[in-house]
């Protein structure tokens, strides 16, 4: 069987619910049967007139999000997830995209206008099964920032989603013994694929919520004995030189963005398990691995993903693709990085190739620049941006630097001896902690906002 029949099978046999029982989904909250509960009641009551429509999922409990899916996976409805759930950020997807329902798990300041669902258990009447299995069916609708911070939307197919996370499944050996702890919000790709979909077909349980803070996340894993942790780099930062978790982790991902070789090896060094770096997009879905722990310096393909470079920039292709990514003649599409092969196999990252700029006509590397701050005492974390000025002719470069007790003077010194006058931050600020989103990344707005004149 070719590997589209294998996804409709697997599809099939998700929507037939052969192995529902009472088991958890999630921990102490939703047992499987009410996940399919809630999805049949969800296809049911959502299918008007034949016609898929498109409603907003403004929910946080990952079992009314798996029970959403498999409604969408059935015929249902197409699913909108916002960037985060305040009014203002619902109120700009519903401008921008016309949107009139949204399902909901709690009372939100909805915008006006906006039409509340609130799935109900029911029965599992009508079933999930009977509908026809077609992996390009759009699925979803992620609302995001992107890695520019340029607000757009990505469309997500039946296939995209659940190949990625049969594959991940298998790849990992997650099975029904698994309990899965993850420290990033669902409705952002990375943490729906492994805190929502990846238990859905697997049979693992995920804990409720979603533990933040150092001592939070450890007592969560500790306290659900968890076998996976699902993290980003700023929640790996904040772990360092804290207790090592419960023995009984064998496993850790992290994603959203590159991984600090010291939160690695005192991860590593703590608790014996190895950390899984992810590297992707939202509109690519997982392109490529890497376990230092394991020995592994270069990021290798997934065996599902096609890999090509051209003049240092990466080209992928790959069933996770969103289906609006322009392609070329052969199917690949370029990313945004630079990579470097290495002579066997696997490639190092080189930066964005949008991290290359202009000053006064002179080419900058931010990331190079970035990296060197980074280097220094005391210094936590950092950020070195381009800001367009003059009609956006010209560009000033500028720095957010996270540390305790950094000396801004002292570091224009240290950055003087290396670097050209025209590639000096000409403003650089000092933060004792990084402005972030729940997904891991940096808040480019309210960073973008210190600098404001």
């Amino acid at each position: 069987m070719d590997a589209e029949g294998e996804l409709r099978t697997a599809i099939s046999a998700l929507l037939e619910g052969s192995q529902v029982t009472g088991r958890d989904f999630c921990h102490g909250q939703t047992t499987v049967h009410e996940v399919y509960g809630m999805a049949a009641w969800l296809r049911s009551n959502l299918t008007r007139g034949g016609k898929r429509a498109v409603v907003c999922l403004a929910a946080e409990d990952r079992g009314v999000i798996a029970a959403a899916l498999l409604a969408s996976l059935a015929g249902g409805p197409v699913l909108l997830l916002p960037h985060a759930f305040s009014r203002q950020a619902l109120a700009d997807v519903q401008q921008a995209t016309g949107v009139g329902m949204a399902i909901s798990d709690i009372d939100r300041d909805f915008p006006s206008g906006m039409e509340i669902i609130r799935p109900g258990a029911g029965t599992r009447e009508p079933e999930l099964s009977g509908f026809s299995v077609d992996p390009d069916r759009e699925l979803l609708r992620l609302y995001t920032g992107g890695s520019t911070g340029t607000p757009r939307i990505w469309s997500k197919t039946a296939g995209n989603i659940f190949a990625e996370s049969l594959f991940l499944a298998r790849n990992f050996r997650v099975t029904p013994a698994d309990r899965i702890v993850a420290t990033i919000s669902s409705y952002h790709v990375y943490g729906l694929l492994y805190s929502v979909t990846l238990p859905l077909v697997s049979g693992a349980s995920v804990l409720p919520g979603t533990p933040s803070f150092p001592e939070e996340i450890i007592r969560a894993v500790d306290d659900f004995q968890a076998t996976i942790l699902v993290s980003v780099p700023a929640h790996y930062r904040i772990l360092r030189g804290k207790q090592a978790l419960a023995s009984s982790l064998r496993l850790a991902f992290s994603s959203a963005g590159p991984l600090e070789p010291e939160s690695n090896d005192d991860f590593c060094k703590s608790n014996g398990v190895g950390i899984v770096e992810i590297y992707g997009s939202t509109e690519t879905g997982g392109i490529a691995l890497r376990n230092r722990f394991s020995g592994e310096e270069r990021f290798t393909p997934y065996p599902t993903v096609d890999c090509e470079v051209v003049k240092q920039r990466l080209l992928v292709r790959s069933p996770y693709l969103s289906p609006e990514l322009a392609r070329n003649a052969l199917g690949f599409f370029a990313t945004g990085d630079r990579v470097e092969f290495g002579e066997s196999s696997g490639f190092a990252l080189k930066g964005r190739a949008d991290s290359i700029t202009k000053v006064a006509g002179n080419r900058v590397d931010l990331e190079e620049i970035t990296a060197y701050i980074k280097q220094q005492k005391g210094v936590a974390d950092c950020l070195v941006l381009a800001l367009e000025e003059g009609g956006g002719r010209q560009h000033r470069i500028v720095a957010i630097i996270e540390g305790e007790g950094v000396n801004i003077e002292a570091m224009r010194k240290i950055l003087a001896l290396r670097f050209e006058p025209y590639a000096l931050p000409r403003i650089m600020k000092s933060v004792g902690r990084m402005p972030m989103k729940e997904n891991g990344k940096y808040d480019r707005e309210q960073i973008l906002r210190l600098f404001e004149q």
